[in-house]
């Protein structure tokens, strides 16, 4: 009897659910300094998942791209292709849904966000520059085209033994850190309010982008679940842990290992995760593509007391996701390489520009957890557009084989 009790408290999700309840029921009681080394402990795990994050991307991304040999340099053109396609069909969503809703938002002003609540203290030394996600994409991609085409180089095991480490850490070290990982970020978003003042200041606004974000998703997990409900359940559930750890934690890259873990229960090549949700954590961002352009069309009408036109917003889209792939290099900083877009496209003034800001911080869990879940189940749908794309390929091939 003992054994199962025990067993079933092994599971992660409990564990969270355990921590987080014992957490809101005596928080009264727990020293504010305390909440403080809570947050304190998270960003520094956090911060040691952005050290070995890079590290992981490219030996991730160099065991897949490896085992499709000769045809892996058109898996990458047809994965960024599939990348732009759905961050454009993104953001034309959000000009329609924003457009059934403009009319009826109250006037936008900016909410501060300030307060006492911080970390005690950090890594006293800077992550430098080159160790990156993008570094790690680019040198993954790199290696894993050269192993494809030369069998039994030290490069293949270099990438095999690579890609072992790196899960057995990830498994067996930064997965069993879950719990205490997201008790910080909860004191965090307790302290500061921030879902207080989503819903109080912006509860209209913030209750339709939550429909139409879970429409969207919703749609996307019911297309990569072939039309199926019951599928598509099943592949929610298994996404879910990431897309809550996204919400406290506020970084899509530090959950990049349950991501993978969720996506690759849903595919029929669960190897297949480890190379796409790496590749496109930074730049597929749904959930960031959506808020932000349908706020951009908000704050737009608000300002200007009408729309914007279709020939603007084409200019628009098109620049912005030309951005989104060079916002790859720059963590948490994307906002700030669209400001010159949302100024010449959109023509934002200083007041347009602080209203977006201060939205950004104030949803920015909500985007996060979007980006993720969003992310994994447009893993399934490329893994069938990839297959849909073999099958020709070998269809093609044969009838040349038999013509010959």
């Amino acid at each position: 009897m003992f054994g199962k009790i025990f067993s079933t408290f092994r599971h992660r999700p409990l564990q969270v659910l355990l921590v987080l309840t014992l957490y809101f029921f005596t928080v009264d009681y727990i020293p504010f300094v305390v909440q403080e080394g809570f947050y304190t402990v998270s960003l520094f795990i956090k911060e040691l998942l952005m050290w070995f994050i890079p590290v992981t991307v490219a030996m991730y991304i160099a065991n897949t791209v490896k085992s499709f040999k000769k045809r892996a340099p058109i898996f990458i053109l047809i994965l960024a292709i599939f990348e732009a396609s759905s961050n454009f069909a993104s953001v034309w969503y959000a000009y329609f849904t924003a457009g059934l809703v403009s009319g009826s938002v109250d006037t936008l002003h900016v909410i501060s966000t300030d307060n006492n609540f911080t970390y005690l203290w950090k890594i006293p030394f800077s992550r430098p520059e080159w160790l990156s996600p993008d570094k790690g994409m680019i040198v993954g991609i790199i290696l894993g085209c050269i192993a494809a085409y030369r069998s039994g180089s030290i490069i293949n095991n270099i990438i095999r033994n690579g890609s072992y480490i790196v899960e057995l850490i990830l498994t067996k070290v930064f997965s069993r850190l879950i719990p205490v990982f997201i008790l910080g970020f909860a004191a965090q978003m307790y302290q500061m309010q921030l879902l207080t003042r989503i819903f109080k200041n912006y509860s209209f606004l913030v209750s339709w982008l939550l429909i139409f974000l879970g429409l969207y998703i919703l749609l996307l997990f019911f297309v990569g679940a072939g039309g199926s409900i019951k599928k598509t359940i099943i592949h929610i559930k298994n996404l879910l842990p990431a897309g809550m750890i996204a919400l406290s934690s506020g970084c899509s890259l530090s959950t990049l290992p349950w991501t993978i873990k969720g996506a690759a229960q849903n595919l029929q090549n669960p190897f297949f995760a480890k190379a796409i949700i790496p590749a496109t954590t930074n730049i597929q961002q749904i959930g960031d593509a959506i808020v932000n352009t349908f706020l951009c069309f908000i704050i737009y009408k608000n300002f200007n007391s009408h729309n914007p036109d279709l020939w603007m917003w084409l200019q628009f889209s098109l620049v912005f996701i030309i951005a989104r792939f060079a916002t790859a290099a720059v963590m948490g900083g994307a906002i700030f390489i669209m400001l010159p877009i949302y100024e010449q496209y959109l023509n934002f003034n200083a007041e347009m520009i602080a209203v977006i800001l201060a939205l950004n911080v104030i949803l920015d869990p909500i985007v996060t957890s979007t980006n993720v879940m969003a992310n994994g189940a447009l893993c399934k749908i490329f893994e069938d557009v990839w297959l849909g794309f073999q099958k020709i390929s070998d269809k093609i091939s044969s009838k040349k084989l038999s013509s010959s």
